[in-house]
């Protein structure tokens, strides 16, 4: 039986068990692309990281397996991160909203959206551990996003540009592929910019070649227009989320600097708080912005003064 002659209930419940294997399957990315001598495929089978245990398939079965054995490893006891069942359980959740949010039918235009997101979740926590994006998501997106869009010209519906180049009252795929390659040079570029600005204000590097890698892919799918758009909305969470951190470190640093010198202990935790507040990954939350304006740009427009 064809999966789209389902009830739209079974529908979005296998896409939705879909993204929970396919989570399992991230975090093996996640572990393994910014390890050298390790990709997705190599090694074969599923290891502990811990004690390089071969795990069997009762111990891979996604969230369950963490919970059933109370998120330890059976061999070594080892205390597996709640990164895991995380991933596991946010990709099911934005493959569900995939589906709802695409029009019944399209499969074509919800297979591109989840290999978007999946690409994002992977990018995300990757930076958020090792401070870097994976080349397989960015360059990846990046080649992958032109050919997409001319395969799926649905994906730039709401992309003017598309329209602009398409001859029809319609996006054709001429269109979807030059709004997807104008994506990519708008959102590389603005970032280029921007790094090459605040590198010639601050002395050193305003914004990490991966970023830029990321916006330009994610251009490449959203279209120039939405690229700065989810820029802006990136950027508005990064500062919310970099003031928060700052503040962080300021009341650790002054819980530990106020027992040596209590006279100095607001400056000098300010002054370190300030130094660990740089060290905040850009990517997560490019990827936020990427996501809502991926998913709900209608509703994103609507947002935008005139």
């Amino acid at each position: 039986m064809n999966l789209f002659e389902l009830a739209p209930e079974l529908q979005l419940f296998w896409w939705t068990a879909m993204g929970l294997f396919v989570g399992s399957f991230l975090n093996v990315a996640i572990h393994r692309l910014p390890r050298p001598g390790m990709t997705v495929s190599k090694p074969r089978r599923s290891l502990c990281p811990s004690c390089a245990r071969s795990l069997t398939w009762k111990e891979n079965v996604p969230l369950f397996s963490w919970l059933l054995q109370g998120g330890n490893c059976r061999g070594c006891g080892w205390r597996i991160p709640w990164r895991y069942p995380l991933v596991e359980l946010l990709t099911a959740l934005l493959w569900f909203a995939v589906a709802w949010i695409t029009p019944s039918g399209e499969w074509d235009l919800i297979l591109v959206r989840v290999l978007v997101v999946s690409g994002l979740i992977v990018a995300t926590f990757v930076d958020f551990e090792h401070f870097e994006i994976p080349d397989e998501i960015s360059i990846g997106g990046m080649v992958a996003a032109p050919i997409l869009s001319f395969l799926v010209p649905a994906l730039h519906r709401e992309t003017a540009l598309a329209l602009v180049f398409s001859s029809g009252d319609s996006v054709d795929r001429t269109g979807a592929f030059l709004a997807s390659l104008a994506g990519l040079a708008a959102g590389g570029g603005v970032l280029l910019l921007i790094g090459w600005i605040g590198k010639l204000l601050f002395r050193r590097d305003a914004m990490g070649l991966g970023d830029v890698k990321l916006l330009a892919a994610a251009g490449g799918f959203v279209g120039p227009g939405a690229a700065m758009v989810a820029l802006v909305i990136g950027s508005l969470v990064a500062s919310v989320a970099g003031v928060l951190n700052v503040a962080r470190f300021y009341w650790i640093s002054r819980s530990r600097v106020r027992k040596r010198a209590a006279s100095k202990a607001p400056a000098r935790s300010l002054a370190s708080a300030r130094v660990a507040g740089r060290y905040l990954p850009f990517g997560p939350y490019l990827a936020i912005g990427v996501g809502i304006v991926l998913l709900a740009w209608n509703h994103v427009v609507g947002w935008i003064p005139r």
